[in-house]
């Protein structure tokens, strides 16, 4: 029986196993079966603690399809407090080793003492199009692409995961449309996030947002970085200001610097439960 913790951020749900207290790194087929809904665990990824030589831990990331995306805004939140929960950090600081490189995270505390939101550093806005990955060459910013008979005005960019930022009216089921058309377009070979961006003012943004290997999600960390860094970047908010950021499961608070070279992300994480895997799972 392999222990694990249940966590979400803003509804994005993680399993979360500790492979270096007794857990293991489980396998993509495993990691299918456990994310799913109605026969698993259900949840939109699983996160696992594991050893870092570069940071105090190692965050390991699986989709619900089994892909190993880079990053993930909503749960390196949920990692970060996993880990002051069960006391393996103390202090308000954290460096956490992900496929983006070693991240600097800070815990804010509530009344009861416990981790109520987590502030990361996200690190630079990646606009180079060899760097996202995205095919071509030079940065891709307000231009239109292509699939089939559709053209669709576009930001793309990264920030840990790749972004494709539309700024259409934040409405699943556009966001559903247009996540499914866009997410494995051939210019992406990695695949990428869309992301459906409407900037309300100066201050504040909604947001919905296809993951790649999810679907529409409660809520994207990264999807909120990158959108808030596009919307800057077109003049439709300001830099090196707090924007708020409406995502179905509720609101991020993201602060882009005005020379790209970090943003800042804001945010609760909560435990949900706790509980073991059976032996057919693991």
């Amino acid at each position: 029986m392999i222990q694990f913790w249940k966590y979400h951020g803003l509804g994005n749900d993680f399993v979360i196993i500790d492979a270096t207290r007794g857990g293991l790194l489980v396998d993509a087929d495993q990691a299918r079966k456990i994310c799913e809904r109605n026969t698993g665990i259900g949840a939109d990824g699983i996160l696992t603690v594991l050893p870092s030589e570069s940071g105090d831990f190692r965050m390991h990331i699986y989709n619900t399809d089994g892909s190993e995306p880079e990053m993930c805004g909503n749960g390196i939140r949920c990692f970060v407090k996993f880990l002051f929960d069960s006391g393996r950090l103390q202090g308000p600081e954290a460096r956490i080793e992900t496929g983006r490189g070693v991240l600097s995270c800070e815990v804010q505390e509530g009344e009861s003492g416990k981790v109520e939101t987590v502030t990361v550093n996200m690190g630079p806005v990646i606009l180079d199009r060899s760097e996202i990955p995205m095919e071509g060459e030079g940065r891709c910013i307000q231009q239109e692409i292509e699939i089939g008979d559709l053209n669709f005005t576009v930001t793309a960019l990264s920030v840990g995961t790749p972004h494709l930022v539309l700024f259409e009216k934040a409405d699943i089921s556009l966001a559903r449309k247009r996540g499914a058309l866009l997410e494995s377009h051939p210019l992406f070979p990695q695949r990428v996030n869309v992301d459906l961006a409407e900037a309300s003012s100066r201050g504040e943004i909604d947001l919905v947002v296809y993951e790649r290997g999810c679907g529409i999600t409660n809520a994207c960390g990264t999807g909120a970085c990158a959108s808030t860094a596009a919307s800057a970047i077109a003049g439709k908010v300001d830099f090196d200001r707090e924007i708020k950021v409406n995502l179905p499961g509720g609101s991020l608070y993201v602060r882009v610097a005005k020379d790209l070279s970090s943003v800042w992300m804001r945010g609760p994480a909560v435990e949900v439960f706790q509980g073991s895997l059976p032996g057919k799972l693991a």
